[in-house]
């Protein structure tokens, strides 16, 4: 691990402005960062450390949705009464995540900013745009069975690893923020993702500096809410594929739909147009194939991951058996 500069910061606004210096770092959890410095794929010249600010908490907010501060741990957000009875589908992303351990010390806004678990990105000696911009993909040809297929480019296929980001993404998070001249906004999840096309290494909407305060969420959305994960094995690892639904249903026909899918694309993958191909369908073949086809349109493997496509629409019925026959769903592996 190279050397670097630290300090505590003294207000979100402050650790705004001393991060937006160049080679600056926030860092809080510190499970993701501390890692990458190790392998020297991050080296910042400095870390701002955000653990004087405090975790905060969970709390009402007037239009009956709820107000997640950014360093409340992932455990104690996925325990919290008021998630785990209206937003169950967040409780079941995190507790699907890591380890125990991991998820004392992992933060809100640190689970959303995590990195591409990707091995070429990890790898220093490999070429990685994302890593090093110019460099080359070494994952298009490579070993890719974890990568996207839908959603990247020519220059970077790595996949968003998070699973709470898929939960909030199908439930219509918002992130405020900070900046370092006190400014502050709310930024659509559905619009805080970049996809990679030529820069891979802008994967958010962030500009320098720039500090999660909170993440919001509106009123609990009517249905079932569920969250599905296929892994390589029961626990401590990243998604093949998942899929985040709430799903409306009214006796055995869908009412509304929405639905997030991860382990495929750069971001939170959700296409409207494929939840509305759901909307008043019994959740049959027929109208599950066109909904699996808008989610997946232009979407291809690159060898070792072309299972996932039919994986994905393998969940996504799964998701919507789940919500039409509860107990009688489709299983998956």
């Amino acid at each position: 691990m190279r050397s670097f500069g630290y300090e505590r910061a003294t207000s979100a606004q402050a650790a705004a402005a001393s991060a937006s210096a160049t080679g600056s770092s926030f860092i809080a959890g510190g499970t993701n960062l501390v890692d990458l410095m190790k392998l020297e794929v991050m080296a910042p010249a400095r870390l701002v450390d955000l653990g004087p600010l405090g975790p905060g908490g969970v709390a009402r907010t007037p239009k009956g949705g709820v107000r997640i501060g950014a360093g409340l741990r992932n455990s104690a957000l996925a325990a919290d009464p008021a998630i785990r009875a209206h937003y169950p589908l967040l409780s079941q992303a995190l507790l699907s995540g890591a380890s125990p351990q991991l998820r004392n010390r992992a933060t809100t806004a640190g689970n959303l900013l995590q990195r591409t678990r990707c091995v070429y990105f990890y790898d220093t000696g490999t070429a990685c745009n994302k890593r090093d911009p110019g460099s080359g993909c070494a994952a298009l040809d490579g070993y890719n069975r974890m990568n996207a297929v839908v959603g990247g480019s020519a220059q970077c296929i790595a996949v968003h690893p998070s699973d709470m980001a898929v939960a909030m993404m199908a439930l219509d998070a918002a992130i405020e923020t900070v900046s370092a001249d006190g400014a502050t906004r709310s930024i659509p999840i559905a619009r805080f993702y970049r996809l990679p096309g030529t820069t891979p290494q802008l994967e958010t909407v962030l500009a320098p500096g720039e500090l999660i305060t909170a993440v919001t969420l509106p009123p609990p959305p009517p249905g079932r809410q569920h969250y599905a994960k296929v892994r390589d094995r029961a626990s401590y690892a990243f998604a093949l594929v998942s899929v985040a639904s709430v799903i409306d249903a009214d006796g055995e026909t869908v009412r509304g739909a929405r639905f997030a899918v991860g382990g495929i694309a750069p971001r939170p993958w959700r296409v409207p147009a494929a939840e509305a191909a759901l909307a008043g369908t019994r959740g049959d073949a027929a109208s599950l194939g066109r909904a699996g086809d808008l989610l997946l349109a232009d979407a291809a493997g690159h060898g070792r991951n072309d299972f996932k496509l039919p994986l994905t629409r393998r969940l996504l019925g799964h998701a919507v058996a789940a919500a039409l026959r509860p107990g009688q769903e489709t299983r998956h592996g």
